[in-house]
């Protein structure tokens, strides 16, 4: 009978948490934008875009602009976000799946491949479109941004190969 309770309890719980978690879903980005991290982040959560947009100084004309891209892509976006989420699902399932099957697991990612260079090619095209609404002093900007971002990236990944290979890190 406790055991009952406990089943029924945790049952209830799960489906209150499923319910609000859906009924959050479906309000969308508050004034915030998404995730609550202000504007300039588009449904990627970082940068949009992958361009620095807050420190581009963009007019108030340019950040109308960007938001008018960001709104035309977003469903296509989102459709191609939740393609390449399911091929991965599918490839998970694919790869767990007894007994072996090689034509399957090969198939899965092949979809996972196409699902990710569709959305790759999609985040490009945005890319590009904000960025022909840049300033040639706003697209330099965001050039050195990137190269600096880049330069970066390649230290810590540095750095991280150090550490596993146990060589002594460079003294500043």
């Amino acid at each position: 009978m406790v055991r009952r309770f406990h089943i029924v309890s945790l049952t209830a719980l799960v489906a209150l948490v499923v319910w609000g978690g859906a009924f959050v879903l479906a309000q969308g980005p508050g004034p915030e934008g998404p995730r609550g991290r202000g504007p300039g982040f588009g449904p990627g959560g970082g940068p949009q875009a992958g361009l620095e947009l807050r420190a581009l100084d963009l007019t108030d004309a340019q950040r109308e602009q960007v938001q008018q891209l960001t709104q035309q892509h977003r469903e296509q976006t989102r459709a191609l976000f939740e393609r390449a989420q399911a091929a991965r699902e599918a490839q998970r399932q694919a790869m767990d799946a007894v007994p072996f099957n090689e034509p399957h697991i090969r198939a899965a990612m092949q979809a996972v491949a196409e699902a990710g260079t569709e959305l790759a090619v999609q985040q490009a095209r945005l890319r590009s479109e904000i960025y022909a609404l840049l300033t040639p002093e706003q697209q330099q900007r965001a050039q050195k941004m990137r190269a600096d971002r880049d330069a970066r990236m390649q230290e810590r990944q540095q750095r991280l190969r150090q550490r596993q290979l146990g060589q002594p890190r460079p003294q500043a």
